[in-house]
């Protein structure tokens, strides 16, 4: 027995006519139709009958008829209380540096008006470490460069961020690199191996058979950038990296990298969903969300989306 097969009876009986209940349904006449016969083919029993007037319901139909309409009533509180509830409660939110340059207030800003209720607590840190955190079920979810740590997870390929050659506005360089080859005997600055995009560029020199000309290593984003706009060296970052840099236009100079490999892959990573509370799952939607939103504005540069993958 289906709510629809009660909600088409209990229409039909009060418009007195399959007809009319079809039209302010909004179905087809033969789809009322069917389902009240297999209601009755369920019941074992005629729940209508045609008089010259229209239809009425018989001695079983008229016995039914309230039960249904109690039915569905209780059905249809059900379906405005849990469309009413407002979910609350904590959840934790691990993002890398760039991540949150970027992510960050637009993700906060969607769940105030989505879910009012639900408190955000973001951590902001290195991959690996949201990674421990999130094993140790400190956190209930992250976007990480790599899921080796995975224990049971749940894995969403977010996206990839293509890679930007970037130098300080001042810089003498007239044609800015646009592949890894004319980024070799430049002078950078990147992170150290802890970090999942130092391992993306180190191994998209290997497959070049080169090395990067790396003349400091800083795990601080900011630090990091206050090198480059001073002159000191340039960089390989994503886009989101200059998110977060005042005035970054005037400050830095920036161009996409076009060597195939040379990309970091984004994975929204959390408890498996059983795991997961309500507020946790519903964050983690709106974080896709939000992701989507971003770029399409063109606010999120150099991205290729990812495809939903599990583990």
């Amino acid at each position: 027995m289906e709510l629809r097969q009660l909600r088409y009876l209990v229409r039909t009986i009060e418009l007195g006519s399959i007809s009319q209940a079809a039209l302010d349904l909004g179905v087809a006449q033969s789809a009322v139709s069917l389902q009240i016969q297999r209601l009755e083919g369920e019941l074992a029993t005629r729940l209508l009958q045609r008089t010259p007037s229209g239809i009425i319901p018989t001695d079983a139909g008229i016995a039914f008829l309230s039960h249904a309409q109690l039915a569905l009533r209780h059905a249809d509180e059900a379906m405005l209380a849990a469309r009413q509830s407002r979910l609350s409660g904590v959840v934790g939110l691990g993002l890398a540096p760039t991540t949150a340059g970027v992510l960050g207030v637009p993700l906060l800003q969607a769940m105030q008006v989505q879910y009012p209720d639900i408190r955000i607590h973001l951590v902001e840190g290195m991959s690996g470490h949201l990674g421990q955190m999130l094993n140790a079920r400190e956190i209930d979810l992250a976007v990480l460069f790599g899921a080796d740590q995975a224990r049971r997870w749940t894995v969403q390929h977010l996206l990839d961020e293509r890679l930007f050659f970037v130098c300080g506005a001042q810089s003498r360089i007239d044609q800015l690199p646009t592949t890894l080859a004319g980024v070799a005997d430049t002078a950078l600055v990147l992170p150290t191996h802890r970090h999942g995009l130092r391992r993306v560029i180190d191994a998209a020199f290997g497959s070049l058979n080169r090395n990067a000309n790396i003349v400091a290593e800083v795990d601080s984003l900011t630090v990091l950038m206050d090198m480059v706009a001073a002159g000191m060296a340039a960089t390989l970052q994503p886009w989101s990296a200059l998110a977060r840099q005042p005035e970054a236009s005037s400050r830095l100079r920036w161009a996409e990298i076009a060597d195939v490999g040379t990309a970091r892959r984004n994975l929204l990573c959390s408890l498996s969903d059983d795991e997961l509370s309500p507020a946790a799952l519903a964050t983690r939607g709106v974080l896709r969300q939000v992701v989507g939103q971003l770029i399409d504005d063109g606010r999120w540069k150099g991205i290729t989306r990812g495809h939903l993958e599990s583990r």
